[in-house]
């Protein structure tokens, strides 16, 4: 059974910075492609990020130039390093197994002053 465990949200100013981690059991990670979604209140779920197990990324457009997907194999382990965050990227951040159906419970990120 997949599961996730998602950390690092909070609270922070526009213009600052987080890092998301995602702890993934019950499947041989590096084997599988990653991804993050997001999903403000009253709105649907959107993909943030993605990379491959040969560690090929793609964002979405919104964020692309600020955010940063990454992996660690050994600590089976995606991250989400989000830079320069606006009001807009408000959200719980979920990480996901892509293609599957297990999520984690998420992580909220709030950008406000």
């Amino acid at each position: 059974q997949v599961q996730l465990v998602e950390s690092g949200g909070g609270l922070v100013q526009p213009g600052g910075s987080l890092r998301l981690s995602c702890a993934v059991s019950g499947i041989i990670f590096r084997l599988y492609r990653m991804a993050w979604y997001r999903q403000a209140p009253g709105k649907q779920r959107e993909l943030v990020a993605s990379i491959t197990s040969g560690d090929n990324s793609n964002y979405a457009d919104s964020v692309k130039g600020r955010f940063t997907i990454s992996r660690d194999n050994a600590k089976s382990t995606v991250y989400l390093q989000m830079n320069s965050l606006k009001p807009e990227d408000t959200a719980v951040y979920y990480c996901n197994v892509a293609g599957s159906s297990s999520w984690g419970q998420g992580t909220q990120v709030t950008v406000s002053s």
